[in-house]
């Protein structure tokens, strides 16, 4: 029997789609094309739900114009899991949608000042609290990894990975992380792929690799949907799995590390 984070993740839905990033996690659809290899690049296109309320953030974290109900709710979750200093200092927009025939949940976009996010939720999702957890969880782990210190946004020709706007940086986490673990396969997709049927192929190769099929899509969504699981499920059967090292590399990385234990503390998930 598969351990429930896989469960869990097999269960969700995201998107993909330009930088305009991350959706969902999980399932079978380009879950969460958060950064999914496209990095911070300026998207053209649109997201699959319309952004039908906008909001500004303030430098202590609040919104202008003060969200209720379910906007509320998610901006609440979302300050629980990268905390209000983090999404003070790097979020500058949060715009919502409600979409029930979208299969986005939520993605992350450059704003304006190409060193700070916007963060897009669909609320049509957001009564799945498991699913919210793991989706907020996902995009925080693309805006930590796609950071100004992470990217050289003026190269364009990559030794290294392609972040969608530049090279990744070759002592960059995610970098690292590519290097370790999808530098071996000689079927692996494009380093900029987002279809779900060259995902899927690559998952169905190499299943026991992967917390998800959406993580075999490229190596920025294998990153964060397997930081996702080492949050919720940080525990694995198989000590000496791929998986079970992917964990350890999270583990060896103070920042992905305390991350994980404030996350889990505040979500009480022991």
């Amino acid at each position: 029997m598969r351990p429930r984070w896989i469960a869990l993740l097999s269960a969700s839905v995201a998107v993909l789609v330009g930088v305009m990033t991350w959706v969902a996690i999980g399932a079978g659809v380009s879950v969460g094309n958060a950064l999914g290899g496209l990095g911070r690049e300026r998207a053209e296109a649109s997201p699959e739900f319309a952004a039908t309320d906008v909001f500004s953030v303030s430098p202590d974290g609040s919104l202008t114009p003060r969200p209720d109900g379910r906007s509320s709710r998610v901006w609440s979750e979302l300050l629980r899991v990268t905390t209000p200093e983090f999404a003070a200092s790097m979020i500058t927009e949060y715009q919502t949608g409600d979409d029930p025939d979208s299969d986005t949940l939520a993605y992350v976009a450059s704003a304006d000042d190409p060193t700070k996010w916007v963060f897009a939720a669909n609320l049509a999702y957001d009564g799945d609290r498991d699913l919210l957890l793991m989706t907020l969880i996902h995009e925080y782990a693309h805006m930590l990894s796609l950071g100004t210190d992470d990217t050289d946004p003026s190269a364009f020709d990559c030794d290294t990975e392609w972040a969608g706007a530049g090279c990744l940086l070759p002592d960059s986490d995610l970098q690292r992380f590519a290097d370790r673990f999808w530098a071996g396969y000689t079927d692996a997709p494009a380093r900029d792929n987002v279809d779900a049927d060259t995902a899927w192929d690559f998952y169905q190769a190499h299943e026991e690799d992967f917390v998800s099929d959406y993580a075999a899509t490229n190596v920025s969504e294998d990153f964060a949907e397997t930081f996702s699981a080492y949050v919720v499920e940080p525990d694995v059967d198989a000590t000496d799995s791929v998986v079970a090292r992917k964990f350890a590399f999270f583990d060896a990385l103070p920042e992905y590390a305390s991350a994980r234990d404030r996350i889990r503390a505040e979500f009480d998930l022991d």
